[in-house]
């Protein structure tokens, strides 16, 4: 396992992003607006809750995100499929934290449960993926549960993750 740290900053992600922390063709996260995380406060191979590593991360809600302005007018909301894009990416970056070679795709989802929103009157979104399985072999994949968390109010559950890395396109 490669050594990094087991908490990252907000420069720290954009370093990621920019393919500066795993390396040119490694796991990389998207840059902002994209971006759904501000810090990584944990990040493990064998915590969390089946013992095959977890990442918990948080992101700011702020009322002049750029989502709350175009979904939906007069009625603003983040879009679910951006806290799903938020468990994905902190997949992705848990395997290139492995020290796995390869960039990062989604590869699907299970299930998903979306049981509250994200309002512009949230404070903080807490992300929690915990690895059910992890795939080091020619296939390099990560299969895991995640939780998302608005000012500590359950409110998206997914089951079966998946997020594989292969070698980039050319």
């Amino acid at each position: 396992m490669a050594d990094y740290p087991t908490s990252f900053d907000k420069d720290d992600l954009l370093k990621c992003a920019r393919g500066e922390l795993f390396g040119p063709g490694n796991a990389q996260l998207p840059e902002p607006p994209m971006l759904m995380m501000d810090r990584i406060t944990e990040v493990s191979a064998d915590g969390g809750e089946h013992g095959k590593g977890h990442i918990v991360a948080e992101f700011d809600i702020h009322p002049d995100l750029w989502f709350f302005k175009c979904h939906f007018p007069g009625n603003p909301v983040m879009p679910g499929c951006l806290g799903l894009d938020g468990l994905w990416q902190l997949t992705g970056f848990n395997l290139g934290w492995r020290g796995m070679q390869g960039q990062g795709f989604a590869l699907g989802v299970g299930e998903v449960k979306l049981q509250g929103m994200v309002t512009p009157t949230r404070k903080m979104l807490t992300y929690v993926v915990d690895f059910t399985r992890v795939i080091d072999r020619k296939l390099k994949m990560g299969v895991a549960n995640g939780r998302v968390f608005a000012d500590g109010e359950e409110i998206y559950t997914v089951q079966n993750m998946k997020v594989g890395l292969a070698a980039a396109a050319t």
